[in-house]
């Protein structure tokens, strides 16, 4: 049985007291489990997760990533967790713009640590990238009720410490700075950059929100190579519409394209 309540992270107890108003406030550390999202959804579900609940775990055995791929993450060297919110203030077609906040969360953060460098960035929908290599990956979970959203549950997978990969296109804090980091210290500082985004969008102040993401979109208003229905195109980034879609001037018409529609290329 999960116990709650826990302020724990291995033996870093007091690394974990993130300064916010409630995300992080409820911990649940797991040593192990197969995916902190499907653990968050439990909680949720059973009416044990307050408002701002962060599941963390050392190792994940079966992580979900966007378009149904397994996140895959060296056991002690990464973050991975997730947080319960419920923004019963979001209607259920806004909710594109809880993904916003979080990646721009996330964004902020990293920034922090690396230092403003013009290479990190948000690929949509929200994959963190600097340069072309993936540093980390969102995944959110969305319950709704009639037209409002009854919780979510936002997974965040970020490498730190890992230092190879099996595949070429990912990256890590540590490959990038050749600095270790303490996962608990980290924790916290995402856990507040987190609640300040999403207290952006709980005032509303939504415009702002949908500006700065498009500021730091991965290849926004840069002409490349994209595939579709079997096809291979140039377009351009141009924005992202209210519903999520990625918007791309292609021959000189507008096309807007779902996650599994549409293919990065050259």
């Amino acid at each position: 049985m999960l116990g709650l309540n826990v302020t724990k992270y291995e033996k870093h107890v007091e690394a974990l007291s993130p300064q916010t108003l409630f995300t992080g406030q409820q911990l649940v550390w797991l040593p192990e489990c197969a995916s902190t999202n499907t653990e968050a959804q439990q909680l949720a579900v059973q009416n044990r997760a307050t408002d701002g609940c962060c599941v963390i775990t050392d190792k994940q055995t079966a992580g979900r990533g966007q378009r149904g791929n397994q996140w895959e993450a060296a056991p002690g060297e990464n973050l991975t967790l997730s947080v319960v919110w419920r923004p019963s203030f979001l209607a259920a077609a806004d909710q594109f713009l809880l993904s916003q906040a979080v990646a721009l969360a996330v964004h902020d953060w990293l920034t922090v640590l690396l230092s403003p460098d013009p290479g990190l960035r948000v690929k949509w929908p929200n994959d963190i990238f600097f340069g072309h290599r993936k540093l980390g990956g969102i995944l959110i979970e969305n319950t709704l009720n009639g037209a409002k959203i009854q919780h979510s549950i936002v997974g965040i997978g970020l490498n730190i410490n890992q230092q190879e990969f099996g595949v070429p296109t990912a990256t890590s804090l540590f490959q990038l700075t050749g600095r270790a980091y303490s996962l608990p210290a980290l924790v916290t500082h995402l856990l507040e950059s987190l609640e300040r985004r999403y207290l952006q969008l709980r005032a509303g102040r939504v415009g702002a929100l949908r500006t700065e993401y498009l500021r730091v979109l991965y290849r926004f208003q840069e002409e490349h190579t994209y595939e579709a229905e079997g096809r291979t195109f140039r377009g351009q980034i141009v924005g992202v519409d209210e519903a999520g879609r990625l918007a791309l001037a292609v021959g000189g018409q507008l096309r807007y394209f779902d996650l599994k529609q549409i293919r990065y290329l050259a």
